[in-house]
Order: C-alpha cells, then sequence, then structure tokens
C-alpha cells in the first residue's frame, strides 16, 4: 500500500440549525461542521411528518380507483 495518500480522519462538532451538538468522525477539514438538519429535527426521523395533498389529488384519485 502507498503511504501518505489517505486523508485524516478525526473528531468533528457537528452543530445543527436545531441548537442540537454531537461528535462524529469526518475527513473534513473543519474541526465544527453546520448542518441544517440532524436526526433531532428530521422530520422522518421524529415522527412529525406531514403528507402534502397538493390540489385534491389524493382525493381524485381515490374517487377514480377506490374500492367499490
Amino acid at each position: 500500500m502507498r503511504k501518505d495518500i489517505h486523508p485524516d480522519y478525526h473528531t468533528v462538532t457537528v452543530e445543527c440549525s436545531c441548537g442540537n451538538v454531537f461528535e462524529t468522525k469526518s475527513t473534513c477539514e473543519k474541526d465544527i461542521l453546520k448542518v441544517g438538519v440532524c436526526s433531532n429535527c428530521h422530520p422522518v426521523y421524529t415522527g412529525k411528518s406531514r403528507f402534502m395533498d397538493e390540489a385534491g389529488r389524493v382525493d381524485k384519485f381515490k374517487k377514480k380507483y377506490g374500492l367499490k
């Protein structure tokens, strides 16, 4: 194997816009990594996801193909 070709893998602090702070390992050159969404505030992980019905498409589909 060739030496000195891999990036430095070190501990970084991740700061989310919701205020959550945690540490992880990364090859990022910065010591602080700022993210917009984390597992504490993402709707899929929190269970607060909402289904948006745009222009009544779900109702239209149910009327056309619904169970009889």
